[in-house]
């Protein structure tokens, strides 16, 4: 059958090609067909036999490995994806170590190893002290959900930091999470950070400070106060204090002092081991070097 003509200045209904539809890289390879059988057939299991199979063969192992790691963390196999990112990572190239990294924080935090985490945020921090990160710019293209957005070194730092936070908090060592907490307040604040720092200042019985911190966000000055999560969190923190009742700790109580001793002590002897800072640090630091020992955690 004969196709009518079309007229002039008529768009093509033509679909687009089969893998921009399912949003697959063209082309027949161990990876392509992993990304098929992932997207397409929905079988995770045989993904990761054929994510395994381009990494292999060296078929695009920067990405084979990392949709494979995340692919069995989505089925409870993250352990295993965190032995695959440490044995494999070396075949990877530069620019997908950072990718790799941001994976491993997610199964860290998924297996519920903190200390690795910890040690992984620590180290991402210094490389942004030290310059090294975003290769010595103040922003970077980001990526989420297929959409690309830029990412300030501001925005990195704080976000890291309120990870750092979150990983101390839930180690019950509430004194390093307050300390981190207030530093990532002071470089990009928002409602999130604010809310926790409210609850380690709670775990410390500084309820004074508590609620001086979380009065901003029920007043709506910072960023995500307008947002239902964050007004959830804040009244159920609001009605905590509420029930919470002054103490006075007595001298001999130094359980909190000894902590904090020993988290202050473990920021200096890092900063020891480091290397002197070098002339590209980037300006961030300039505006907050009266709480770099903090930031270096």
């Amino acid at each position: 059958m004969m196709k009518c003509p079309r007229k002039a200045g008529e768009v093509s209904q033509d679909p687009p090609p089969y893998h921009v539809l399912h949003k697959l890289p063209p082309g027949d390879s161990p990876y392509v067909r992993a990304k098929h059988v992932q997207l397409v057939e929905k079988d995770p299991e045989a993904a990761i036999a054929l994510f395994w199979k381009a990494i292999n063969v060296g078929d695009r192992v920067d990405s084979a490995l990392k949709d494979m790691a995340i692919v069995m963390k989505q089925q409870d196999r993250a352990e295993e994806a965190i032995e695959a990112i440490m044995s494999f990572r070396d075949r990877c190239s530069k620019q997908a170590q950072e990718s790799l990294d941001n994976v491993l924080l997610d199964l860290y935090k998924k297996c519920g190893r903190m200390e690795e985490q910890i040690e992984l945020l620590k180290q991402k921090l210094r490389m942004i002290y030290q310059g090294e990160a975003f290769n010595g710019k103040l922003t970077k293209t980001a990526r989420s959900h297929g959409r690309k957005f830029q990412v300030t070194i501001k925005q990195e730092t704080s976000r890291l930091l309120g990870n750092l936070g979150w990983a101390y908090m839930h180690q019950g060592n509430y004194v390093a999470a307050e300390v981190v907490y207030r530093k990532a307040q002071i470089i990009d604040p928002d409602a999130n950070k604010a809310c926790n720092l409210c609850l380690c200042l709670i775990r410390q019985s500084w309820y004074a400070e508590a609620r001086s911190v979380l009065d901003e966000v029920l007043q709506g000055k910072l960023s995500g106060s307008d947002e239902g999560k964050s007004k959830t969190r804040a009244g159920e923190l609001l009605c905590e204090l509420m029930q919470c009742r002054p103490i006075v700790l007595s001298s001999s109580n130094s359980l909190g002092l000894n902590i904090e001793d020993a988290f202050l002590e473990g920021l200096e002897q890092l900063l020891k081991h480091w290397t002197p800072v070098r002339s590209r640090r980037l300006p961030i630091f300039e505006e907050i070097s009266p709480y770099r020992d903090q930031l270096a955690c």
